[in-house]
């Protein structure tokens, strides 16, 4: 297997931008970052309910980057969980890595995907991650032991548990077992490999 290589550099410059938003002032409440399509397969409802679920007990607020053509409904949804004041669906952003350098946890919600790059990106920022076990690709990313949580798809019960769970344990940062595997450099040898073989 060849993952999607990322340009490592590229995104660790990007995500020292700075951020120009009041929720990631200091002293705020931690901030949970998605980002992807506003469409059925990201499933945000169970993301939003999860947040529901939790923002009694703590503050928290989400970010989600993205366009699509659920906005209406996932607004509809926030408002009626009580929880729209919490939530920002913040459109395309041109450079997302220095949101999710930001956030207090980056979170998958997908029912199903092919390999995630949103998520790739996130474990080699270092963000603290949870994300569906769903076909393919977030176990493959985040290794075994897993680096962060894997919920099952749809479980809004389990992905409140794993984000207070990540939340409240100690960061620490992706080993470089899981995060070499995304480099470029790497990925190009790999590839040259394989043609190599072929050729």
């Amino acid at each position: 297997m060849i993952f999607n290589p990322v340009d490592r550099k590229k995104i660790e410059r990007l995500a020292g931008e700075q951020v120009e938003h009041p929720w990631f002032a200091p002293g705020a409440p931690p901030v949970l970052v998605a980002v992807g399509r506003l469409s059925a397969e990201k499933d945000y409802t169970t993301l939003l309910r999860a947040l529901a679920a939790l923002r009694p007990r703590r503050p928290l607020r989400l970010m989600i980057l993205g366009e699509g053509n659920e906005l209406e409904a996932l607004r509809a949804l926030a408002k009626a969980l009580d929880v729209a004041d919490g939530v920002l669906f913040a459109g395309f952003v041109p450079n997302p890595f220095a949101y999710m350098r930001r956030a207090a946890a980056f979170v998958l919600s997908s029912r199903f995907e092919g390999m995630p790059n949103s998520l790739v990106q996130a474990v080699v920022l270092g963000c603290r991650v949870v994300a569906t076990d769903c076909q393919s690709g977030p176990r493959e990313i985040i290794g075994d032991p897993p680096y962060g949580k894997l919920v099952p798809v749809g479980d809004v019960r389990a992905m409140a548990v794993a984000i207070e769970e990540v939340l409240d344990a100690p960061h620490s940062l992706p080993p470089a077992a899981i995060t070499d595997r995304f480099d470029l450099d790497a990925g190009l040898d790999r590839y040259c490999d394989l043609l190599a073989m072929l050729g």
